[in-house]
């Protein structure tokens, strides 16, 4: 289980962000950092159970910031991401341990612009079946509503007043579960985390749906 110790490792790294105390302190940093990929690994393995997933990548340590202004040389949070066997299954799973700002997350970050355009044709064309999922009460103790950024206006193509356009201009489709520290480093976390994950399905699976068919609703894969 996530413990108080990984927290507090990551509330030091915060506040000494520079290579000197990284350096100083790596040896300490990397136990907690293997404590933390041996909980992601029994993630793995228990949402694998569940779900097909293709693969797992746990993100280093190390900020890139050639294009940041922030220049901070390391992350101040542990997170992996858990992704759905393709083509017939989408969506991402994706977990994050920060002191103060954990959650649990998943959806669609950065669909490519074929995908992007198939999905808001789906709601142009019917929007029913993702307002009951999103609706549903599940769905909203869980993760409240649907996230992400979206365009001020009607992306081209499309039509501003059209009653679905709150869903048509999301550029993201994203969901989130925030967790208290108390709540990281309890024993019932990682069971918190696949609950998280499960809920996530019926979401996941109608976009996956969508993503493998055309508009008439013929198998593409």
């Amino acid at each position: 289980m996530i413990t108080k110790a990984e927290l507090d490792i990551l509330i030091a790294l915060r506040n000494n962000n520079n290579r000197e105390w990284f350096t100083e302190h790596k040896k300490e940093f990397q136990q907690h950092e293997k404590k933390a990929k041996v909980f992601f690994q029994e993630i793995y393995d228990e949402l694998g159970k569940q779900d097909s997933i293709e693969k797992m990548q746990v993100f280093r340590i190390y900020r890139d910031v050639r294009f940041s202004k922030d220049k901070s040389p390391y992350k101040s949070h542990f997170s992996v991401g858990f992704t759905r066997t393709k083509p017939l299954l989408r969506g991402g799973y994706y977990l994050h341990i920060e002191p103060g700002a954990s959650f649990v997350g998943g959806g669609f970050w950065d669909p490519n612009a074929e995908d992007l355009n198939r999905i808001r044709k789906e709601f142009e064309v019917d929007d029913q079946e993702i307002r009951a999922i999103i609706s549903d009460p599940t769905f909203k103790a869980f993760f409240g509503t649907l996230e992400g950024e979206e365009l001020k206006t009607a992306p081209k193509g499309f039509d501003k007043t059209h009653p679905a356009i709150d869903l048509i201009r999301k550029k993201q489709y994203l969901i989130s579960r925030r967790f208290t520290d108390k709540e990281v480093t309890s024993p019932d976390f990682k069971k918190e985390v696949l609950a998280t994950f499960q809920a996530m399905r019926p979401f996941f699976d109608y976009m996956s749906e969508v993503l493998s068919t055309n508009l008439n609703g013929e198998p593409l894969y």
